[in-house]
């Protein structure tokens, strides 16, 4: 009888535990850079008005930070920014797409910013459906949609998953999507790993982390660095949330939706920068062969932050782009 009784417990425990009713699920929201005192250096290089006609969106997964540039009536232009600098990288080229009379929508994403950090997996869908949610809450039907770096990546499946939002023009800047295994840092690899960011959020490494973000006193602070530097130091989320769009996120495996994009009947528009590292510009040649029609402008020498180094080569390509003219293709 006792022998039975130890044969059937470890029974009875596992289908108790396989047949319990799971606990009420919690939604888990870090914070963004609105979290910090106002003494933090964020509010000097990035506060949350560094564009005028700023607000917030209440949506499922959290806050969102936005801005609206240009007169209510001009045309509308969504922008879209990258991996880890939030909307602070289209701090020339924004302002200047307004006083040409477009109506600009810059948002930071979530995880970056002022946008709330949701713990979730930092996949294609989270960041489309941000979007989606974002321009339904300001009462938009649709846009010309503008993304920088994995931003691009975002355009790029945005308008394969949501096409009734895209006006017809979809311009790429230095786009991932399609970047292959290869192409991704050692380190990027290392420091996305789970175990890497399971250790980088114990409170040692985070003060060494905060300690390494101290601004240095021999020399003026490049913003769009420090910024990134002020949100990997003192955001809980987001050293998580980059390492997740690293390996879940919209960085590769969107071959489809660019073939999607192809068949769309949007004009496409790439810019990219020969000396480009962090997304290769040989990706302008991948994606102008599965997009044809593609226009490709090149700037010759240009890294990856072209929007802040070649803003006003960027500009002028946008400007022209979104306007009547055609673009040569190169």
């Amino acid at each position: 009888m006792i022998t039975s009784l130890f044969v059937l417990l470890p029974f009875l425990f596992a289908s108790y535990f396989l047949a319990s009713f799971p606990q009420s699920p919690v939604n888990v929201v870090h914070p963004s850079l609105a979290s910090l005192p106002s003494t933090s250096p964020s509010w000097d290089i990035y506060p949350d008005d560094f564009y005028p006609g700023g607000a917030y969106a209440s949506l499922p997964h959290g806050k969102v930070r936005y801005w609206f540039l240009g007169p209510e009536d001009g045309h509308k232009v969504v922008l879209i920014h990258g991996l880890s600098i939030p909307s602070i990288i289209w701090k020339d080229v924004a302002p200047l797409l307004a006083t040409k009379g477009y109506r600009v929508l810059l948002y930071d994403l979530y995880g970056r910013g002022y946008s709330d950090a949701p713990h979730v997996k930092y996949d294609v869908l989270l960041h489309t459906t941000q979007l989606a949610l974002l321009m339904q809450h300001v009462n938009w039907n649709g846009a010309d949609i503008v993304g920088v770096s994995m931003g691009g990546g975002i355009a790029t499946a945005f308008s394969h998953h949501f096409p009734s939002l895209v006006n017809g023009k979809v311009a790429l800047i230095a786009p991932a999507g399609i970047i292959e295994l290869n192409d991704i840092s050692r380190t990027a690899k290392f420091m996305s790993s789970p175990f890497v960011q399971t250790l980088s959020a114990l409170p040692p490494f985070q003060h060494y982390i905060r300690h390494l973000a101290n601004p240095s006193e021999s020399s003026p602070p490049n913003p769009i660095l420090e910024i990134v530097r002020l949100q990997s130091a003192h955001l809980p989320y987001y050293n998580a949330a980059v390492a997740s769009c690293l390996r879940d996120g919209p960085i590769r495996g969107l071959q489809t939706s660019f073939e999607a994009l192809s068949e769309s009947g949007n004009e496409v528009l790439l810019i990219h920068g020969t000396a480009d590292r962090t997304v290769p510009y040989k990706y302008a040649s991948k994606i102008r062969s599965i997009i044809p029609h593609a226009a490709l402008v090149t700037i010759m020498d240009g890294g990856h932050d072209i929007t802040v180094t070649h803003e006003d080569e960027v500009s002028g390509a946008l400007l022209k782009f979104l306007g009547d003219s055609k673009l040569n293709i190169q």
